[in-house]
């Protein structure tokens, strides 16, 4: 990833979403960065439907399989805090079937358990924000 060095300073910056915005511009030439530069702007976020949309960009350049699992649950969260159950279930499912890309260490451990306290509120019909996001 190129702009590795730059994301992370970014993500430690006093306004990620400007930095990150900048680096988003920079980055058009490097679809893996601008992956994860998407992702985590749709973190920084106010509203869903600006997550939403970052997201989706986030899964559009997503070229590393690890990713997908985290990509899709986040995804899910976004639609089931929206209200759209179906498309919710629909990633959801995504992130279940891409969970055994993952090792088995405390990164794949920690999207496991995104993707069942997503599959929680979603069953609880929950459109309220989780405490913690589900990518982490």
């Amino acid at each position: 990833m190129k702009y590795l060095k730059q994301i992370t300073a970014a993500m430690r910056a006093g306004d990620r979403r400007i930095q990150l915005s900048d680096l988003w511009e920079k980055a058009a030439d490097d679809r893996q960065s601008r992956c994860a530069i998407a992702h985590y702007l749709a973190d920084v976020q106010d509203e869903t439907v600006a997550e939403l949309a970052w997201d989706l960009r986030a899964l559009e350049y997503a070229e590393d399989e690890n990713w997908l699992p985290s990509l899709h649950v986040n995804l899910a969260d976004d639609y089931r805090r929206l209200g759209d159950t179906a498309k919710a279930e629909e990633h959801l499912e995504a992130a279940r079937t891409r969970l055994r890309l993952l090792a088995d260490d405390a990164y794949g451990e920690l999207m496991r358990s995104a993707v069942e306290h997503v599959a929680q509120a979603l069953a609880e019909r929950s459109t309220r924000r989780l405490e913690t996001s589900p990518g982490g």
